[in-house]
């Protein structure tokens, strides 16, 4: 499963078993840290999900800011709410990549996060193939 991490917005994607095909769930609108939290946590375990991987916003240069540190509290929080294994993966250009390929009528900010999402967890799955 991969998060688009945002604000106001959280991207959803989770991948099938083999780690072939990935595929979007709808957009998580942001509410609290708490709910956030328990949404996210029973999707993990509904789905049976064994790994998260979050989205890192890095700058252009490679450092970390105040959003990639953000993340990372989050994606701290996450792994402890749903016991499972949390992995930070760059994610420098998805949205703008994610944007770029949807039609502008179907543009909203939710599918954006969600096509982010899914581009995050395609990197992610091509780097662990040998």
């Amino acid at each position: 499963m991969a998060l688009d991490w945002g604000a106001r917005r959280i991207g959803i994607a989770v991948s099938d078993e083999l780690g072939v095909s990935s595929n979007g769930l709808p957009t998580l609108q942001r509410t609290n840290i708490d709910s956030d939290l328990r949404a996210l946590a029973e999707t993990i375990r509904s789905r049976r999900i064994e790994k998260v991987v979050v989205g890192r916003p890095l700058h252009m240069d490679g450092s970390a800011g105040k959003s990639a540190n953000l993340a990372e509290r989050f994606a701290r929080r996450l792994a402890k709410r749903a016991a499972i294994d949390v992995v930070l993966w760059d994610e420098r250009l998805t949205s703008w990549e994610a944007e770029s390929f949807l039609p502008p009528r179907r543009r909203s900010k939710g599918r954006v996060d969600r096509a982010a999402a899914i581009l995050l967890l395609e990197s992610y799955l091509a780097a662990q193939k040998p």
